[in-house]
């Protein structure tokens, strides 16, 4: 049972390809800590509240879509950023972040699983790249607006804010989970009827109401908690090491 670190990394970078995204992030090993991995909590967020479950869950490593390093921010280990990496240190648990990687898997992705729980069918990418982020498709026959609301709730667990962009029903759909609501305008030359995203802008609520595409703001840590899971259901599959999902709510 268990597998190094070191194999667990190329297994990791082999299947998610980092090197296909230009990334506001370093995606890999972020913390290192033990070498030998038995036991991995995945997460969406390497916040205290999940470091301190991983550490009484006993965790040899975490993984989670969003880590630390990010561009731009304050490069000094202060504050937050030294109390959790301490945690990290002390308790010799390995940090493994996968950021636009982990949107963009074709089967394991945030996307992916979000078109998977909501029964869509993906025709295409939104990006005319090797590995697009962003997915295009249909929904599950015609709904309405209503419809569709009610169904992100229900398979979410939160209300949608919905910004309505005329009266037509939905058949065809544009997702890209997280904070990508500035993909509406990719989403509009599409001709979609619809845009689902985590987030939403000021300007967002506009551009839908004057470009006659409904808009979803389904929740950033909603729309990506599924990926994670997926990558630890793998590895515990592929690997024989266990798997604990950590779900650290947020209204975001």
């Amino acid at each position: 049972m268990g597998i190094s670190l070191k194999r667990l990394m190329e297994k990791l970078d082999d299947e998610l390809q980092p090197g296909l995204f230009r990334d506001y992030c370093p995606n890999g090993l972020q913390v290192e800590g033990k070498q030998d991995i038995n036991r991995i909590v995945t997460g969406v967020t390497a916040c205290q509240a999940l470091i301190d479950k991983a550490i009484e869950l006993q965790a040899d490593a975490i993984f989670v879509h969003h880590g630390y390093f990010w561009k731009g921010e304050d490069a000094t280990i202060t504050g937050m950023k030294r109390r959790r990496i301490e945690a990290l240190l002390r308790h010799n648990i390995s940090l493994i972040t996968y950021h636009l990687p982990l949107d963009g898997h074709p089967t394991m992705g945030n996307n992916a699983r979000l078109a998977n729980l909501m029964q869509w069918s993906t025709k295409g990418g939104m990006e005319s790249t090797p590995r697009p982020v962003g997915s295009w498709g249909n929904v599950a026959g015609v709904q309405t607006v209503q419809e569709l609301s009610e169904q992100l709730e229900q398979q979410l667990g939160r209300k949608p804010l919905v910004i309505e962009g005329g009266s037509h029903d939905i058949t065809t759909v544009a997702w890209c989970t997280g904070g990508a609501q500035k993909m509406i305008e990719e989403a509009h030359a599409l001709g979609v009827d619809a845009y689902v995203s985590g987030e939403i802008s000021e300007s967002t609520v506009h551009f839908a109401r004057e470009n006659g595409i409904h808009y979803f703001s389904a929740g950033h840590h909603a729309t990506e908690r599924y990926g994670v899971q997926a990558v630890g259901a793998w590895l515990e599959q592929e690997f024989d090491i266990e798997h604990l999902f950590v779900d650290i709510p947020s209204p975001v």
